[in-house]
């Protein structure tokens, strides 16, 4: 008879909680968060639970709080890479470092551009997508307004083209999870029913179109997505950005973007990075749309995380000065420089209370990607996510489906 060697010892991980502040579904002064295999497993008044035997007790420092780890919905890039043209080499380096900042979840955007560039990124970010690392891909365009068009490229914008829709769906693997398109541009209803039946969510943005116009578009996608398998809404990218501004006798798409939003209907970013937005217009829309129909994004782009300098977004160059990138060619602006947990602040700083800013960091994005129950929220059964915030709401540390960063 052979000798076998005996099976490895199995490492138990203590379960670890974590007490202190903590934004939950309000905030408590005294919380305990208890993380069990990578998963919330209780969250609540300190006072309701009794550590067991052996749990690793760690209590936050004064002024600290937790929240849930940040969902960026919209993101470019960041620490000098840029999305649409980088390898999956460089993407998994910027991405890790978007999640030590604090954005434990990431969706990763392609600015307009060539045909043939969009399905060989879409391709790629989609391997990234079932590693784990992002949780899908955002296309900004190329169905877009050219009067609208901001930073992408006039070049390569299209009129809703639906055999390269089709393409594009097919090479993101299940992956493409939203796609942002003018709904006045021929053809546009038709790419509505196409994403919506495919799973993916039509974000209306860079559009020039009546408010009537929006009106239509986003009551037939929330329509459709309502009665597929997501249950979900229409998005608005970065609302005021790359639309007409409101006028009382030509409301335009912004009017009927903010009714939706209101009634429910709609879910619309805000860049609150007080470049893109002014913060009294923030924390209006906090006052009239409520936190759960606003989802904050960075629209962050290769600059993100680094210092002033010349940059790149897709095929366009760029200018950050003062931390505002502007293309070169036009002045427009070009994107974001700022984090998810810098929007939090900036939101606080205009006045909103500090829970409403997490639910349109965390809660609001995790809904939009269909993960409302896993992500955004330190609810059992979430996903170990969490950031530890001083004083400043500056994040100190960190954690990752469980793991400290």
């Amino acid at each position: 008879m052979t000798a076998t060697s005996p099976a490895p010892a199995t490492t138990v991980r203590p379960r670890l909680v974590l007490r202190g502040p903590a934004v939950l579904e309000t905030q408590l002064p005294d919380a305990a968060v208890v993380l069990d295999g990578g998963v919330v497993t209780y969250a609540g008044p300190a006072g309701g639970l009794v550590p067991a035997p052996g749990d690793d007790v760690v209590s936050l420092e004064p002024g600290e709080v937790m929240v849930p780890g940040l969902v960026d919905l919209h993101c470019h890039g960041a620490y000098g890479v840029d999305f649409s043209r980088a390898d999956a080499a460089s993407i998994r380096e910027a991405v890790s470092g978007l999640h030590r900042a604090g954005s434990t979840t990431v969706m990763a955007s392609l600015v307009t551009d060539e045909p043939e560039v969009l399905l060989r990124q879409v391709a790629m970010l989609a391997g990234l997508a079932e590693e784990g690392l992002i949780a899908g891909i955002h296309l900004e365009g190329p169905f877009l307004s050219e009067v609208r068009c901001g930073a992408q490229d006039p070049r390569w914008l299209l009129a809703p083209d639906l055999e390269l829709a089709q393409e594009l769906i097919r090479a993101g693997r299940g992956r493409l999870r939203t796609m942002t398109y003018a709904p006045e541009l021929p053809g546009a209803g038709a790419l509505v029913e196409l994403l919506a039946a495919n799973g993916v969510t039509p974000s209306l943005g860079h559009t020039a179109c009546t408010a009537e116009q929006a009106h239509e578009s986003l009551g037939r996608a929330r329509e459709l997505l309502a009665a597929g398998r997501s249950g979900g809404r229409p998005t608005v990218t970065h609302l005021f950005n790359g639309m007409d501004p409101i006028h009382h006798r030509a409301p335009g798409a912004a009017s009927a973007c903010l009714r939706a939003a209101e009634a429910g209907n709609a879910a619309v970013e805000l860049i609150a990075d007080n470049a893109h937005l002014d913060p009294y217009i923030v924390a209006t829309m906090f006052d009239l749309l409520g936190a759960g129909n606003i989802a904050l994004v960075t629209d962050s782009m290769a600059a993100a995380g680094l210092a002033d300098g010349q940059y790149r977004l897709g095929p366009a160059e760029v200018l950050v000065q003062d931390g505002v990138a502007r293309l070169k060619t036009t002045g427009s602006i070009a994107g974001g420089t700022a984090a998810m947990a810098d929007l939090v602040r900036n939101a606080v700083g205009a006045g909103v209370p500090l829970p409403d800013a997490v639910t349109s960091a965390a809660a609001v994005p995790a809904g939009v990607l269909g993960r409302g129950q896993e992500l955004g929220s330190l609810l059992p059964g979430a996903s170990a996510d969490i950031l530890v915030l001083d004083e400043a709401l500056v994040p100190v540390r960190v954690m990752r489906r469980g793991s400290w960063l």
